[in-house]
């Protein structure tokens, strides 16, 4: 990794690691998720930085690829453990960082225990360490708590221009062979719960991106291909383009984009058994003794 890659993460990590405080603010009942969600993009364009994906807004048990819909009437309530997941990048180069509120004060043992897995496994991160080390870690700092981490869901590698790539870092003991490298970029993000400990499909996405940018008859579809073609495969939300194509006829443009595997679609998950569910996120450089989180 070259030293303006290394200027581009730094200066990403740097502008998410502003709004993600700035944003807590933010996270108080009565307020609508969509606003929340366009404030902290908003922000991101402000501070110099681009948007890696929309900003996912998950309450209680979402656990992942909730972002609001255009016009969503979804307020914060009293009683809501809320996770804000957001990304910034420069030229391509991404920070993806995420952290939970418990506005119910009912949960703040399972944030603690998130937290520090989160921390114990940076602590671990160096070149030569297994990801299964970092699993078991994760696993075991949660189940010291009495909670569970999500199984189904890891961490991931990154790239220019590409959030998931590479090697993934699971959230519990398992047989991967995967060593960590120096020069890697990664987003390390452990889920907990009080729930089963696994998250399923549920049958909406809000959230898209580009597989493949194939010639379509459309002319609504090529314009939101257009669109989206300098993002390559970074994620976009479907309400980006509500005020440019009709609502309705968006939703079966997506539809077939999807179905002709044009778009790749992130469904909504939840907890499996509807526990609630937190999670905390940084984004590490593996540098050659150690990390640099980029995102603290």
């Amino acid at each position: 990794m070259d030293d303006n890659q290394i200027k581009s993460y730094r200066k990403a990590g740097k502008i998410a690691s502003r709004i993600r405080e700035w944003s807590r603010s933010l996270i108080q009942p009565g307020m609508k998720i969509i606003e929340i969600a366009e404030k902290i993009e908003e922000r991101i364009i402000s501070l110099g930085g681009e948007i890696a994906f929309p900003v996912n807004i998950c309450i209680n048990n979402i656990t992942a690829h909730y972002t609001p819909k255009f016009n969503d009437k979804i307020t914060l309530e009293r009683d809501d453990v809320v996770s804000i997941d957001m990304g910034v990048h420069i030229n391509g180069y991404i920070a993806d960082t995420a952290y939970t509120i418990d506005l119910s004060g009912e949960y703040e043992r399972m944030l603690k225990a998130n937290e520090e897995a989160l921390k114990n496994a940076i602590d671990i991160i160096k070149p030569g360490v297994k990801v299964s080390e970092i699993g078991s870690i994760i696993q075991k700092t949660i189940h010291e708590y009495g909670f569970k981490p999500i199984e189904n869901l890891t961490g991931h590698e990154i790239k220019q221009y590409d959030l998931h790539a590479g090697i993934s870092i699971p959230n519990i003991e398992v047989p991967y062979k995967w060593e960590i490298e120096e020069g890697m970029v990664l987003a390390l993000e452990p889920f907990a719960t009080n729930g089963y400990g696994r998250v399923i499909e549920s049958k909406r996405a809000e959230i898209f991106s580009l597989l493949e940018n194939k010639p379509t008859r459309l002319r609504e579809a090529r314009l939101l291909l257009n669109e989206i073609e300098g993002r390559k495969k970074l994620p976009f939300a479907k309400r980006w383009f509500c005020k440019k194509i009709n609502p309705m006829k968006l939703s079966l443009i997506l539809r077939d984009l999807v179905s002709n595997e044009i778009l790749k679609e992130y469904p909504i998950l939840h907890e499996k058994e509807n526990g609630i569910v937190s999670q905390f996120e940084h984004t590490v450089i593996v540098m050659e003794d150690g990390c640099e989180v980029i995102t603290h």
